[in-house]
C-alpha cells in the first residue's frame, strides 16, 4: 500500500484523537492510568549573618564589607527560594531568622537530626559564620547545598569543602540556577530511591533493590511481554500511534505497513506493562526474543516511552537504565543508550543503537527528524535512525551499580553521522568529539548515555554530593 494511502486508511480510524507529534501520545497515557507517585523530596535550610545593626556597633564587618546588606539579601533569596520550590513541587523550609548563636546553630542541628529532611541549604552572609556552616554539616550528615554570594568566603574556607562528599558547593554571585540545580539533586535522589524498573528477561518473577540507590527491580519472565504483545488488537490507538510513526518520517526505508503497526503494538504493550505493574521504567531482554523470533523489536516503543520521559532499557541493560533514570530525573533530558565505538583517524567516539528518543530537547522540545528502518542486525521490525544535531553539546554518563558504584563522565559535541549503508553497525548513530581524552578509544564504558546538552560539571557535583566516585 502506497504511503499516502497508508496513512488515510490508518487515519480513518483514528477520527477525533489528538495526535502528539514525536510519539508521546496523551490518550494512551489516559487510557492506561498512572504510574506510581513520588514522594516529596523535603529540605531544611538557614541562613546565617549577624545582625546590620550588631556590626554598626562592633564597628568592623570584615567580608563580606560595609556596604552589603544582608538582611536585604536574605529578604531577596527567601523570594527566589520560594520560586525554586514552587516549580520543584518540593517545600524549602527555611528558618526565619538567621543563624547567629552557637545556641541556634546547635538547635538547628538538633531539628535537622530529628526530622531527617533529604536535604539541607545553607546560606551564609558573613565570612566568620563559615566555622557554623561547616559544623551543621559535619553533625547533621545530610546531603548539604551551600549556597555562598561573592566576596564573602577566601579560598581556605572554599577549599575546605569545595571538594567534600556530601556537599555541593555553591560560591558564584546571586546563582539561582545554581541553586535550583542543586534542589534538583536532592529531588532526584529521592525519586531514585522510590522508583521502580520493570525488567523483563528470562523466566523467573522476583524483586530485587539497587544497592546505594535504592531503586526496585521487578523482574518478570519474558514471555510477559510476548503474551500482552499477542493480546494487543489494531486498536485506535495502535492505529493513531502507527500514524504518527509514518507521518513524523522523514522517509521510510525497509519497513512494511504491517511492521508499522507491529511497532505500533510493542508501545501499548510495554505501556500495559508499565501501569500493571506501576513502573517507572522498564528493560527488556529484547535481542532474545528478537533472535527466536517471539516479538518483533521494541525499538519504537522503546524511542516513543524515552520521548515521553520514561527511560527504556535495551539488553535488560540494569546501569544503563538507572543512568537513562537518573539523567531524566536531573536533567529532564532522555538518554540514548548506545554501543561504544571509536573514529580513530578524526579521533571521535562513535556510539550506535537501533532505538533513540527523538525529543532530545526534552519533553517540550521539538522532535528531532527520523528515517523508519528496520533492525539492523536481524533484518526485521522497524527501528528509527534519529538525525542528531550536528554542533550539539552533549554528555555523555554511565552510572555503575554494584556494593562500590561508580559514575563515567564525559562531555563533548556532536560532529556527525552516518548512514547504513555505508556505514554498518546500528541505525542510530552519532560521532562525538569528547573534551576530556587526547585519545577517544580512552572513553570508558559501554551502552553509555548519551544525552543533549553539557551537564558534565552538575553530574559531577551530583556524586560529590551523593558519595558516588567518579571512574573519570
Amino acid at each position: 500500500m502506497p504511503r499516502r494511502d497508508f496513512l488515510r486508511a490508518l487515519g480513518a480510524a483514528a477520527v477525533g484523537m489528538t495526535l502528539s507529534p514525536g510519539g508521546p501520545f496523551r490518550s494512551v497515557a489516559a487510557a492506561e492510568g498512572t504510574r506510581r507517585r513520588k514522594g516529596i523530596a523535603t529540605v531544611r535550610g538557614a541562613f546565617l549573618y549577624p545582625s546590620t545593626e550588631s556590626l554598626r556597633q562592633e564597628g568592623y564587618y570584615s567580608w563580606p564589607g560595609a556596604g552589603f546588606d544582608a538582611e536585604g539579601h536574605q529578604l531577596l533569596y527567601s523570594n527566589e527560594i520560594a520560586k525554586i520550590a514552587q516549580k520543584l513541587a518540593m517545600p524549602i523550609s527555611m528558618n526565619e531568622k538567621p543563624l547567629r548563636e552557637m545556641a541556634s546553630v546547635t538547635s538547628f542541628i538538633n531539628e535537622v537530626k530529628e526530622q531527617s529532611p533529604d536535604g539541607l541549604l545553607l546560606i551564609p552572609f558573613k565570612k566568620s559564620d563559615w566555622e557554623s556552616v561547616t559544623r551543621i554539616v559535619k553533625e547533621a550528615g545530610i546531603p548539604s547545598v551551600i549556597l555562598v554570594t561573592m566576596g564573602i568566603l577566601l579560598n581556605p574556607q572554599i577549599n575546605e569543602l569545595h571538594k567534600a562528599p556530601g556537599v555541593y558547593l555553591i560560591c558564584s554571585l546571586d546563582n539561582f540556577d545554581a541553586l535550583e540545580c542543586g534542589m534538583r539533586m536532592i529531588r532526584a535522589a529521592k525519586w531514585m530511591k522510590e522508583s521502580r524498573i520493570v525488567s523483563i528477561a528470562g523466566d523467573v518473577s522476583k524483586e530485587t533493590v539497587v544497592e546505594k540507590l535504592g531503586t526496585q527491580v521487578r523482574a518478570l519472565p519474558r514471555e510477559r511481554f510476548g503474551e500482552e504483545f499477542d493480546r494487543t488488537e489494531t486498536t485506535p490507538i495502535v492505529k493513531e500511534t502507527a500514524r504518527a510513526y509514518l507521518k513524523n518520517a522523514q522517509k521510510v526505508v525497509e519497513p512494511s505497513e504491517a511492521d508499522i503497526v507491529d511497532a505500533a503494538k510493542t508501545y501499548v504493550a510495554c505501556k500495559r506493562i508499565l501501569d500493571a505493574e506501576q513502573g517507572d521504567a522498564i528493560m527488556m531482554d529484547c535481542l532474545g526474543a528478537i533472535r527466536v523470533r517471539r516479538f518483533p523489536p521494541p525499538c519504537m516503543g522503546f524511542m516513543s516511552l524515552r520521548d515521553e520521559g520514561i527511560p527504556a532499557g535495551c539488553q535488560n541493560d540494569l546501569d544503563a537504565t538507572l543512568t537513562m533514570m537518573l539523567v531524566q530525573y536531573l536533567f529532564d533530558r532522555p538518554g540514548f543508550q548506545q554501543n561504544a565505538s571509536n573514529e580513530t583517524e578524526k579521533n571521535h567516539y562513535y556510539g550506535a543503537h537501533c532505538t533513540c528518543p527523538t525529543k532530545l530537547d526534552g519533553p517540550n522540545g521539538s522532535p528531532e527528524p527520523y528515517i523508519l528502518r528496520n533492525h539492523a542486525e536481524s533484518g526485521i521490525g522497524v527501528a528509527p535512525q534519529v538525525l542528531w544535531r550536528v554542533g550539539q553539546e552533549v554528555t555523555i554518563a554511565h552510572y555503575l551499580s554494584g556494593e562500590s558504584p561508580q559514575m563515567i563522565v564525559y562531555s563533548g559535541k556532536v560532529v556527525g553521522r552516518y548512514d547504513t549503508p555505508p556505514a554498518g553497525g546500528c541505525r542510530t548513530n552519532v560521532e562525538v568529539e569528547v573534551n576530556e581524552v587526547a585519545d577517544a578509544c580512552d572513553v570508558k564504558g559501554m551502552h553509555q548515555t548519551i544525552f543533549y546538552g553539557n551537564y558534565a560539571r552538575q553530574l559531577r557535583a551530583f556524586c560529590q554530593l551523593f558519595g558516588i566516585p567518579l571512574l573519570t
